[in-house]
């Protein structure tokens, strides 16, 4: 997938996923990954970014697995930017589909 196409609809991507549920980080990479591939490195920036805009907050949760795991809550900040973000995404998808059915592809 193209790299710019990507970088512009992860936020999306990680806002829709803790939106159904809490997730932890590397959690949140798999479930995007199931999409678009994607590195923890790519994941985490945009959490703590998300984080401190005050569209998530964090917690801790013991793990059976090993150390306690930091937990993504989206605030009710979090979905009023996750609305407006997907509002957007859909009129330039739509935007963009239309031009190019003017342009001859369909």
């Amino acid at each position: 997938m193209n790299a710019q196409f990507k970088k512009g609809v992860l936020e999306l991507m990680v806002l829709a996923a803790v939106s159904s549920r809490d997730m932890y980080g590397y959690e949140l990479v798999a479930e995007v990954s199931k999409v678009v591939n994607v590195k923890e490195g790519t994941i985490y920036p945009i959490l703590k970014r998300l984080t401190n805009e005050h569209y998530f907050e964090t917690y801790l949760r013991e793990s059976s697995e090993g150390p306690p795991r930091k937990y993504y809550h989206l605030t009710a900040a979090g979905i009023m930017h996750l609305e407006e973000t997907r509002k957007e995404w859909q009129e330039f998808c739509q935007n963009v589909n239309e031009f190019l059915k003017e342009q001859g592809y369909e």
